[in-house]
Protein backbone atom coordinates (compact mmCIF):
# COMPACT_ATOMS: atom_id res chain seq x y z
CA UNK A 1 0.00 0.00 0.00
CA UNK A 2 1.56 3.30 -1.10
CA UNK A 3 1.95 6.23 1.26
CA UNK A 4 1.46 9.89 0.41
CA UNK A 5 2.13 13.14 2.25
CA UNK A 6 -0.36 16.00 1.94
CA UNK A 7 0.85 19.32 3.33
CA UNK A 8 -1.77 21.67 4.74
CA UNK A 9 -4.19 19.00 5.87
CA UNK A 10 -6.71 21.35 7.46
CA UNK A 11 -7.00 23.49 4.34
CA UNK A 12 -9.96 23.83 1.97
CA UNK A 13 -8.26 21.79 -0.79
CA UNK A 14 -5.92 19.71 1.34
CA UNK A 15 -8.57 17.80 3.25
CA UNK A 16 -10.38 16.89 0.03
CA UNK A 17 -7.13 15.46 -1.36
CA UNK A 18 -6.68 13.46 1.85
CA UNK A 19 -10.23 12.12 1.79
CA UNK A 20 -9.96 11.04 -1.83
CA UNK A 21 -6.61 9.32 -1.25
CA UNK A 22 -8.05 7.42 1.72
CA UNK A 23 -11.08 6.38 -0.31
CA UNK A 24 -8.72 5.05 -2.97
CA UNK A 25 -6.84 2.90 -0.47
CA UNK A 26 -3.71 4.94 0.21
CA UNK A 27 -1.91 5.46 3.48
CA UNK A 28 -1.79 9.19 4.13
CA UNK A 29 0.47 11.41 6.18
CA UNK A 30 -0.57 15.02 6.60
CA UNK A 31 0.84 18.09 8.28
CA UNK A 32 -0.84 20.76 10.36
CA UNK A 33 0.68 23.77 12.07
CA UNK A 34 -0.53 22.70 15.51
CA UNK A 35 -2.08 19.47 16.74
CA UNK A 36 -3.33 21.42 19.75
CA UNK A 37 -5.92 23.18 17.61
CA UNK A 38 -8.67 20.64 18.23
CA UNK A 39 -11.39 22.46 16.29
CA UNK A 40 -9.28 22.77 13.15
CA UNK A 41 -8.05 19.20 13.45
CA UNK A 42 -11.48 17.69 14.12
CA UNK A 43 -12.26 16.91 10.43
CA UNK A 44 -8.94 15.05 10.23
CA UNK A 45 -9.64 13.18 13.46
CA UNK A 46 -13.02 12.20 12.03
CA UNK A 47 -11.25 10.80 8.95
CA UNK A 48 -8.91 8.85 11.23
CA UNK A 49 -11.96 7.22 12.82
CA UNK A 50 -13.49 6.54 9.41
CA UNK A 51 -10.25 5.01 8.05
CA UNK A 52 -8.56 3.37 11.08
CA UNK A 53 -4.78 3.16 10.88
CA UNK A 54 -4.59 4.88 7.50
CA UNK A 55 -4.09 8.56 8.37
CA UNK A 56 -1.21 9.98 10.42
CA UNK A 57 -0.98 13.59 11.58
CA UNK A 58 2.26 15.53 12.04
CA UNK A 59 3.11 19.07 13.06
CA UNK A 60 5.15 21.07 10.54
CA UNK A 61 5.91 24.69 9.75
CA UNK A 62 6.63 25.87 6.20
CA UNK A 63 9.15 28.39 7.51
CA UNK A 64 11.25 25.84 9.45
CA UNK A 65 13.93 23.89 7.62
CA UNK A 66 13.57 20.14 8.00
CA UNK A 67 10.09 20.54 9.46
CA UNK A 68 8.58 18.07 6.97
CA UNK A 69 11.26 15.38 7.20
CA UNK A 70 9.50 13.19 9.75
CA UNK A 71 6.12 13.38 8.01
CA UNK A 72 7.72 12.54 4.66
CA UNK A 73 9.44 9.33 5.77
CA UNK A 74 8.30 6.34 3.72
CA UNK A 75 6.13 8.39 1.36
CA UNK A 76 6.26 7.88 -2.40
CA UNK A 77 4.20 10.94 -3.38
CA UNK A 78 4.17 14.43 -1.86
CA UNK A 79 1.19 16.71 -2.46
CA UNK A 80 2.39 20.18 -1.54
CA UNK A 81 -0.90 22.02 -1.04
CA UNK A 82 -0.02 24.21 1.94
CA UNK A 83 0.86 27.84 1.37
CA UNK A 84 1.60 30.74 3.73
CA UNK A 85 -1.70 32.52 4.36
CA UNK A 86 -2.39 36.05 5.50
CA UNK A 87 -5.66 37.89 5.56
CA UNK A 88 -5.63 40.77 3.07
CA UNK A 89 -5.20 43.54 5.61
CA UNK A 90 -2.20 41.73 7.09
CA UNK A 91 -0.10 42.23 3.96
CA UNK A 92 2.09 45.25 4.63
CA UNK A 93 5.19 44.34 2.65
CA UNK A 94 4.82 42.30 -0.55
CA UNK A 95 8.33 40.87 -0.42
CA UNK A 96 8.46 40.07 3.28
CA UNK A 97 4.82 39.01 3.76
CA UNK A 98 4.17 37.14 0.49
CA UNK A 99 7.12 36.37 -1.76
CA UNK A 100 9.75 35.30 0.76
CA UNK A 101 7.42 32.99 2.77
CA UNK A 102 6.05 31.31 -0.38
CA UNK A 103 9.53 30.82 -1.81
CA UNK A 104 11.03 29.60 1.45
CA UNK A 105 8.11 27.26 2.09
CA UNK A 106 8.49 25.63 -1.32
CA UNK A 107 12.26 25.32 -0.85
CA UNK A 108 11.87 23.75 2.58
CA UNK A 109 9.41 21.11 1.37
CA UNK A 110 11.44 20.27 -1.73
CA UNK A 111 14.69 20.17 0.25
CA UNK A 112 13.06 17.45 2.35
CA UNK A 113 11.95 15.71 -0.85
CA UNK A 114 15.57 15.72 -2.05
CA UNK A 115 16.64 14.14 1.23
CA UNK A 116 13.88 11.48 1.28
CA UNK A 117 14.83 8.63 -1.05
CA UNK A 118 11.36 7.08 -1.06
CA UNK A 119 9.73 10.09 -2.77
CA UNK A 120 9.23 9.56 -6.49
CA UNK A 121 6.69 12.25 -7.33
CA UNK A 122 5.64 15.73 -6.24
CA UNK A 123 2.31 17.41 -7.02
CA UNK A 124 2.41 21.14 -6.37
CA UNK A 125 -0.60 23.42 -5.98
CA UNK A 126 0.41 26.64 -7.69
CA UNK A 127 -2.62 28.82 -6.96
CA UNK A 128 -5.73 29.10 -4.86
CA UNK A 129 -4.76 32.43 -3.40
CA UNK A 130 -6.89 35.02 -1.65
CA UNK A 131 -7.56 38.66 -2.46
CA UNK A 132 -4.57 40.83 -1.72
CA UNK A 133 -6.50 44.02 -1.12
CA UNK A 134 -8.81 44.88 1.76
CA UNK A 135 -10.49 48.30 1.67
CA UNK A 136 -10.06 50.43 4.78
CA UNK A 137 -13.18 51.48 6.65
CA UNK A 138 -13.00 54.96 5.15
CA UNK A 139 -13.29 53.78 1.55
CA UNK A 140 -16.29 54.76 -0.58
CA UNK A 141 -19.38 52.61 0.11
CA UNK A 142 -19.66 51.53 -3.53
CA UNK A 143 -16.41 49.58 -3.26
CA UNK A 144 -16.41 48.70 0.43
CA UNK A 145 -15.34 45.04 0.63
CA UNK A 146 -15.55 44.87 -3.15
CA UNK A 147 -14.26 41.62 -4.57
CA UNK A 148 -11.59 43.25 -6.68
CA UNK A 149 -8.82 40.70 -6.30
CA UNK A 150 -10.14 37.22 -5.87
CA UNK A 151 -8.09 34.04 -6.28
CA UNK A 152 -7.11 33.06 -9.79
CA UNK A 153 -4.62 30.94 -11.70
CA UNK A 154 -1.89 33.12 -10.27
CA UNK A 155 1.25 31.73 -11.88
CA UNK A 156 -0.30 31.71 -15.35
CA UNK A 157 -1.60 35.28 -15.45
CA UNK A 158 -1.75 38.39 -13.27
CA UNK A 159 -4.04 40.89 -14.96
CA UNK A 160 -6.86 39.71 -17.22
CA UNK A 161 -5.32 41.76 -20.02
CA UNK A 162 -2.32 39.40 -19.93
CA UNK A 163 -4.46 36.72 -21.55
CA UNK A 164 -5.36 39.01 -24.43
CA UNK A 165 -1.68 38.85 -25.43
CA UNK A 166 -1.75 35.05 -25.56
CA UNK A 167 -2.30 33.13 -28.81
CA UNK A 168 -6.01 33.25 -29.69
CA UNK A 169 -6.50 35.21 -26.44
CA UNK A 170 -7.03 31.96 -24.52
CA UNK A 171 -5.42 31.02 -21.19
CA UNK A 172 -3.35 27.85 -21.54
CA UNK A 173 -0.64 26.03 -19.61
CA UNK A 174 1.98 27.78 -21.74
CA UNK A 175 1.03 31.15 -20.19
CA UNK A 176 3.07 32.68 -17.38
CA UNK A 177 2.22 35.63 -15.18
CA UNK A 178 4.11 38.59 -16.67
CA UNK A 179 2.40 41.51 -14.92
CA UNK A 180 2.60 40.81 -11.17
CA UNK A 181 5.46 42.02 -9.01
CA UNK A 182 6.37 42.68 -5.39
CA UNK A 183 4.32 45.89 -5.53
CA UNK A 184 1.58 44.82 -7.98
CA UNK A 185 -0.28 41.66 -6.90
CA UNK A 186 2.45 40.43 -4.52
CA UNK A 187 0.55 37.27 -3.64
CA UNK A 188 0.13 36.31 -7.29
CA UNK A 189 3.80 37.10 -7.81
CA UNK A 190 4.69 34.86 -4.87
CA UNK A 191 2.93 31.95 -6.57
CA UNK A 192 4.85 32.58 -9.78
CA UNK A 193 8.18 32.73 -7.96
CA UNK A 194 7.41 29.58 -5.95
CA UNK A 195 6.41 27.56 -9.02
CA UNK A 196 9.49 28.62 -10.98
CA UNK A 197 11.66 27.62 -8.02
CA UNK A 198 9.94 24.22 -7.90
CA UNK A 199 10.70 23.59 -11.57
CA UNK A 200 14.29 24.74 -11.03
CA UNK A 201 14.79 22.32 -8.13
CA UNK A 202 13.14 19.54 -10.11
CA UNK A 203 15.46 20.06 -13.07
CA UNK A 204 18.56 19.79 -10.85
CA UNK A 205 17.85 16.16 -9.90
CA UNK A 206 16.67 12.97 -11.56
CA UNK A 207 14.77 10.94 -8.96
CA UNK A 208 11.39 12.63 -8.51
CA UNK A 209 8.98 13.96 -11.11
CA UNK A 210 6.89 17.11 -10.76
CA UNK A 211 3.32 17.96 -11.75
CA UNK A 212 1.84 21.40 -11.09
CA UNK A 213 -1.87 22.07 -10.63
CA UNK A 214 -3.00 25.64 -11.41
CA UNK A 215 -6.60 25.96 -10.19
CA UNK A 216 -8.78 29.00 -10.63
CA UNK A 217 -10.88 30.50 -7.85
CA UNK A 218 -11.66 27.41 -5.75
CA UNK A 219 -15.26 27.16 -4.58
CA UNK A 220 -17.59 24.41 -3.43
CA UNK A 221 -18.63 22.75 -0.17
CA UNK A 222 -16.12 22.98 2.67
CA UNK A 223 -15.05 20.04 4.83
CA UNK A 224 -13.09 22.33 7.14
CA UNK A 225 -15.40 25.05 8.46
CA UNK A 226 -12.86 26.14 11.09
CA UNK A 227 -10.16 26.83 8.52
CA UNK A 228 -10.01 30.08 6.58
CA UNK A 229 -10.43 29.56 2.86
CA UNK A 230 -9.42 32.53 0.76
CA UNK A 231 -12.43 32.16 -1.50
CA UNK A 232 -14.86 31.72 1.39
CA UNK A 233 -13.36 34.71 3.16
CA UNK A 234 -13.62 37.07 0.20
CA UNK A 235 -17.00 35.97 -1.14
CA UNK A 236 -18.46 36.40 2.34
CA UNK A 237 -18.71 40.13 1.60
CA UNK A 238 -21.09 39.38 -1.25
CA UNK A 239 -23.11 36.83 0.69
CA UNK A 240 -23.73 39.11 3.66
CA UNK A 241 -24.79 42.04 1.48
CA UNK A 242 -21.80 44.37 1.49
CA UNK A 243 -21.99 44.65 -2.29
CA UNK A 244 -25.72 45.18 -2.69
CA UNK A 245 -25.12 48.48 -4.54
CA UNK A 246 -23.23 46.64 -7.25
CA UNK A 247 -19.93 44.99 -8.11
CA UNK A 248 -17.10 45.85 -10.44
CA UNK A 249 -17.25 44.10 -13.82
CA UNK A 250 -14.49 41.62 -13.05
CA UNK A 251 -14.28 37.95 -13.93
CA UNK A 252 -12.19 34.96 -12.87
CA UNK A 253 -11.54 31.33 -13.82
CA UNK A 254 -13.38 29.06 -11.37
CA UNK A 255 -12.82 25.49 -10.18
CA UNK A 256 -14.82 23.26 -7.85
CA UNK A 257 -12.78 22.03 -4.89
CA UNK A 258 -13.80 18.44 -5.67
CA UNK A 259 -12.40 18.74 -9.19
CA UNK A 260 -9.21 20.28 -7.84
CA UNK A 261 -8.75 17.36 -5.44
CA UNK A 262 -9.41 14.84 -8.22
CA UNK A 263 -6.79 16.55 -10.38
CA UNK A 264 -4.20 16.29 -7.61
CA UNK A 265 -4.81 12.61 -6.93
CA UNK A 266 -4.80 11.65 -10.62
CA UNK A 267 -1.54 13.57 -11.08
CA UNK A 268 -0.02 11.72 -8.14
CA UNK A 269 -1.15 8.26 -9.18
CA UNK A 270 -0.55 8.35 -12.95
CA UNK A 271 3.16 8.52 -13.72
CA UNK A 272 2.43 9.31 -17.38
CA UNK A 273 1.00 12.69 -16.36
CA UNK A 274 3.56 15.48 -16.74
CA UNK A 275 3.85 19.25 -16.66
CA UNK A 276 1.38 21.97 -15.70
CA UNK A 277 -2.40 21.71 -15.65
CA UNK A 278 -4.98 24.46 -15.50
CA UNK A 279 -8.01 23.29 -13.51
CA UNK A 280 -10.91 25.60 -14.30
CA UNK A 281 -14.04 25.90 -16.34
CA UNK A 282 -13.63 26.97 -19.96
CA UNK A 283 -14.33 30.66 -19.34
CA UNK A 284 -14.13 33.27 -16.63
CA UNK A 285 -17.12 33.94 -14.38
CA UNK A 286 -18.04 37.51 -13.48
CA UNK A 287 -18.82 38.68 -9.97
CA UNK A 288 -22.36 39.47 -11.04
CA UNK A 289 -22.78 35.94 -12.40
CA UNK A 290 -21.56 34.58 -9.07
CA UNK A 291 -24.26 36.57 -7.30
CA UNK A 292 -26.89 35.34 -9.75
CA UNK A 293 -25.86 31.72 -9.22
CA UNK A 294 -26.33 32.08 -5.46
CA UNK A 295 -29.55 34.12 -5.64
CA UNK A 296 -31.97 31.12 -5.85
CA UNK A 297 -30.65 29.59 -2.61
CA UNK A 298 -29.72 32.72 -0.64
CA UNK A 299 -31.80 33.31 2.51
CA UNK A 300 -32.14 37.00 1.66
CA UNK A 301 -31.43 37.41 -2.07
CA UNK A 302 -32.21 41.13 -1.98
CA UNK A 303 -28.82 41.78 -0.37
CA UNK A 304 -26.97 40.40 -3.39
CA UNK A 305 -25.76 42.80 -6.11
CA UNK A 306 -27.93 43.00 -9.22
CA UNK A 307 -25.81 45.28 -11.40
CA UNK A 308 -22.26 46.14 -12.37
CA UNK A 309 -20.90 49.42 -11.10
CA UNK A 310 -20.22 52.02 -13.81
CA UNK A 311 -16.64 51.86 -15.04
CA UNK A 312 -16.02 55.53 -14.21
CA UNK A 313 -17.22 54.97 -10.64
CA UNK A 314 -14.68 52.18 -10.18
CA UNK A 315 -11.93 54.36 -11.63
CA UNK A 316 -12.87 57.20 -9.27
CA UNK A 317 -13.21 55.10 -6.12
CA UNK A 318 -10.31 52.74 -6.79
CA UNK A 319 -7.49 54.95 -5.45
CA UNK A 320 -9.20 55.00 -2.02
CA UNK A 321 -8.47 51.28 -1.69
CA UNK A 322 -5.15 51.18 -3.51
CA UNK A 323 -6.58 50.20 -6.91
CA UNK A 324 -4.84 52.15 -9.65
CA UNK A 325 -6.39 53.20 -12.94
CA UNK A 326 -3.78 51.04 -14.64
CA UNK A 327 -5.00 47.99 -12.75
CA UNK A 328 -8.65 48.80 -13.44
CA UNK A 329 -7.95 49.24 -17.15
CA UNK A 330 -6.18 45.86 -17.27
CA UNK A 331 -8.96 43.94 -15.51
CA UNK A 332 -12.37 45.60 -15.81
CA UNK A 333 -14.70 44.18 -18.46
CA UNK A 334 -12.00 41.77 -19.65
CA UNK A 335 -13.41 38.23 -19.65
CA UNK A 336 -11.46 35.51 -21.40
CA UNK A 337 -11.63 31.87 -22.39
CA UNK A 338 -9.69 29.07 -20.74
CA UNK A 339 -8.32 25.98 -22.46
CA UNK A 340 -8.95 23.22 -19.92
CA UNK A 341 -8.55 20.45 -22.47
CA UNK A 342 -5.45 18.92 -20.90
CA UNK A 343 -7.20 18.47 -17.56
CA UNK A 344 -10.11 16.74 -19.29
CA UNK A 345 -8.01 14.50 -21.54
CA UNK A 346 -5.16 13.60 -19.19
CA UNK A 347 -6.64 13.99 -15.71
CA UNK A 348 -10.11 12.74 -16.61
CA UNK A 349 -11.92 15.72 -15.13
CA UNK A 350 -15.60 16.25 -15.83
CA UNK A 351 -16.49 19.79 -14.83
CA UNK A 352 -19.80 20.15 -13.02
CA UNK A 353 -22.10 23.13 -13.68
CA UNK A 354 -20.51 26.18 -12.08
CA UNK A 355 -23.78 27.32 -10.50
CA UNK A 356 -23.85 24.04 -8.55
CA UNK A 357 -20.41 24.83 -7.13
CA UNK A 358 -21.34 28.35 -6.05
CA UNK A 359 -24.57 27.23 -4.44
CA UNK A 360 -22.71 24.56 -2.47
CA UNK A 361 -20.12 27.17 -1.54
CA UNK A 362 -22.80 29.52 -0.19
CA UNK A 363 -24.49 26.74 1.78
CA UNK A 364 -21.15 25.91 3.43
CA UNK A 365 -20.79 29.53 4.45
CA UNK A 366 -24.29 29.54 5.95
CA UNK A 367 -23.56 26.36 7.89
CA UNK A 368 -20.23 27.68 9.17
CA UNK A 369 -21.76 30.83 10.62
CA UNK A 370 -24.85 29.09 12.04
Amino acid sequence: MSASLVTGGTGFVGIYVIKLLLERGHLVHTTVRSLKSERKCKPLLDLQNQFPGRLRLFEADLMKKGSFAEAMKGCQVVYHVASPFLLPDQIKDGLKDCVEPALQGTKNVLDSVNQTESVQRVVLTSSGKFSDQQPPCSCPPVLANDLTRLPSVSATYGDNADVLKAPKQILTESCWNESSSVTHYPYAYSKLVAEREAWKMHDLQGRWSLVVINPGLVVGPSLTPESISGSLHMLEAMYRGDNRMGVADLSYPVADVREVAQAHVKAGEDTSVKGRFIVSGDRTISLLEMANFVRPVHKNPKVLPSRNLPRLMVYAAGPFIGITKKWSAANLSTPFKVDNGRSIRELGLKYRPVEESFQAHYKSWEQAKA
